[in-house]
């Protein structure tokens, strides 16, 4: 889907504090933050609501947004910005070049939230952030735990079976999460909207050397 240009994104891109501007700091990100707490990087953030009230409710972790879109991104940004949200920055990047952003063991837990299924042809599966392509990128940064949620049914599948044939460990399947009764849920805006037209699937996976069966 095309991204509408905001007049006021640019500004914000600009002179948002929270949008990492200094490619020397890539790769040491525990330098943006000043401490040696645990960092969460989400891909894809979108508008920026989940990862603004995960910060919210944990100021022990510093979390990373990454989002391609510039639109999204300045929207993200200055939602937590007003929000006054803690440890929280914003990258405009795209999750292929990861390598080029971190180092090894600096993202200890990974967020992918109903990224872009690419149902339409067989192709396009290698597209998919749970593909074994992208599985490998993260084990290369030894990102020791990712947690997945979509309301995309064959997205589910595929990503079971591609954790599995990479050997990842796979833990609290929920295959309809509304209902599944867990309390600390913070919905993305697109789960919000669309959770009413089916169910929302989840999962937590954990890449071979985070796990000893």
């Amino acid at each position: 889907m095309r991204t509408r240009k905001k007049k006021w994104a640019a500004g914000e891109l600009a002179g948002n504090p929270r949008i990492l501007r200094d490619e020397n700091l890539l790769g040491r990100m525990r330098e943006v933050f000043g401490n040696d707490n645990p960092i969460h990087l989400e891909v894809g953030c979108g508008k920026g609501r989940f990862i603004t009230e995960m910060s919210r409710r944990h100021p022990e972790i510093n979390f990373i947004a990454l989002e391609r879109e510039p639109t999204i991104l300045a929207a993200a940004a200055r939602r937590a910005e007003e929000s006054g949200a803690n440890s929280l920055v914003f990258m405009l990047a795209d999750v292929d070049n990861l390598e080029e952003y971190f180092q090894l063991d600096n993202i200890t837990r990974l967020y992918i939230n109903f990224c872009d299924p690419w149902p339409r042809k067989k192709k396009w599966a290698r597209r998919r952030l749970t593909h074994s392509n992208y599985l490998a990128k993260y084990e290369a940064l030894r990102i020791p735990e990712l947690f997945f949620k979509t309301d995309n049914r064959i997205l589910f599948e595929f990503s079971l079976e591609s954790f599995s044939r990479q050997k990842w460990l796979v833990q609290n399947v929920s295959l309809d999460l509304h209902r599944s009764g867990m309390e600390d849920n913070i919905m993305t805006e697109y789960e919000e909207k669309f959770s009413a037209h089916g169910p929302i699937y989840r999962l937590e996976a954990y890449p071979p050397f985070a796990h000893t069966i």
